[in-house]
């Protein structure tokens, strides 16, 4: 029922229904209207003071309170024709009220509103010349006169109603508009921190397989060869430094949404196919046909962390020490890759369904590609095409 308002609002409402009040009070009690002229007797003067405050209060309450308003006006209206006055300066007040039933009033008072202003219009038609202000018999050449009296206070009254229903369409469009404003940021924000969690468990799954599989090695190789334990334990420095380098730059992302940073490309390839390789793994890797150019930003980027992310799963679960097959084909509209890895004995392709194989087929489909991830003959394989658009 009550709107909250700001305080000049409220403040500048109250002093318009102050002023509204000492101008139509005086103007009702000195001038008056029609063929009453001002009005007499005590009765009569309280009278008009109490429709001229109801106006008033009505014109104050307009946009805090619609429906009071509303209703405060009909009352004042009502007291209006009792007392038989005729429209004056103080039903001015009606056009703020209409405006503000239908601009600022719950979808009751707006139709309301449009009733009031209807209604209203046919009322001050019937008091005027069929009321008691109309004196003599029935006359039926007035009626031409009354059509066009109905009509203009139609008129008037819902041009008063129909400004404020376009406001209140203009406001909740705007009200819609920063709605969405604020769903697609959600949206954005959302895809943002999507991004970035994949981006870490990439990170941090593939330097903690290299590492794991460097301490093994280097755990079983100490008493033997201390050499290859050093040369591990080199392996295992560098992998986590890289990782934590890593790891800092998402987490400045996370706090800093500003600028996505440095992204992984196919240039950092070569130094992904050295840490597997000094993991102990057999890596081959056969490119035909080799990209011809620069491809795309985005497609660099989920080539990277696809492979990345499938040399992972091979280091974990693939059979140790069986060779994995990575092959590249850079096509003019796309790119297809291939990770094949024998698999380890109790392993199956079940056991890779976790957040890996998720976070590469979301990868793949956010480029707009294709995945797929297997077993075939005893072998784990991953696939993956990615569409190559706009190519440098």
């Amino acid at each position: 029922m009550f709107r909250p308002l700001r305080p000049l609002q409220t403040a500048t409402d109250i002093a318009l229904a102050a002023g509204f009040f000492f101008v139509a009070v005086v103007f009702e009690l000195n001038a008056g209207v029609g063929v009453l002229g001002p009005p007499t007797g005590t009765l009569t003067v309280l009278g008009v003071v109490g429709y001229v405050l109801l106006f008033s209060v009505a014109l104050g309450f307009r946009r805090f309170s619609p429906g009071v308003a509303l209703a405060l006006a009909w009352a004042g209206a009502v007291l209006q024709m009792s007392l038989l006055r005729g429209p004056s300066l103080v039903d001015v007040a009606i056009f703020g009220v209409l405006y503000a039933a239908a601009a600022y009033g719950s979808v009751r008072v707006f139709w309301a509103g449009l009733v009031s202003a209807v209604t209203g219009a046919v009322v001050i038609t019937l008091y005027l010349y069929l009321g008691p202000l109309y004196s003599g018999p029935l006359d039926l050449s007035v009626l031409p006169i009354a059509v066009i009296v109905l009509g203009g206070a139609t008129f008037a009254l819902m041009l008063a109603w129909t400004c404020g229903a376009l406001v209140r369409t203009a406001r909740r469009a705007r009200e819609n508009r920063l709605a969405q404003e604020r769903a697609e940021e959600e949206a954005r924000s959302e895809f943002e921190r999507a991004r970035i969690a994949r981006d870490m468990h990439d990170v941090v799954a593939h330097s903690l397989a290299v590492v794991v599989a460097q301490a093994d090695g280097a755990r079983y190789a100490a008493a033997a060869d201390p050499q290859a334990a050093t040369a591990a334990l080199q392996t295992i420095a560098s992998t986590a430094r890289a990782a934590l380098a890593d790891v800092r730059l998402l987490l400045t992302q996370l706090r800093h949404s500003q600028g996505d940073g440095p992204q992984p490309g196919l240039a950092d390839l070569e130094e992904l196919w050295a840490q597997v390789r000094a993991a102990g793994v057999d890596l081959r890797v056969d490119i035909d046909p080799a990209p011809p150019g620069e491809p795309p930003a985005s497609v660099q980027i989920a080539v990277y962390r696809i492979l990345q992310e499938a040399l992972t799963n091979a280091l974990r679960h693939g059979e140790a020490g069986g060779p994995v097959d990575v092959h590249l084909s850079w096509w003019a509209d796309r790119v297809d890759l291939t990770v094949r890895n024998p698999v380890a004995a109790g392993s199956s392709a079940s056991t890779r369904t976790g957040h890996g194989v998720i976070g590469m087929r979301e990868r793949a489909q956010l480029a707009g590609g294709d995945f797929a991830a297997a077993e075939e003959s005893g072998s784990f394989v991953v696939r993956a095409s990615i569409p190559v658009e706009g190519r440098a």
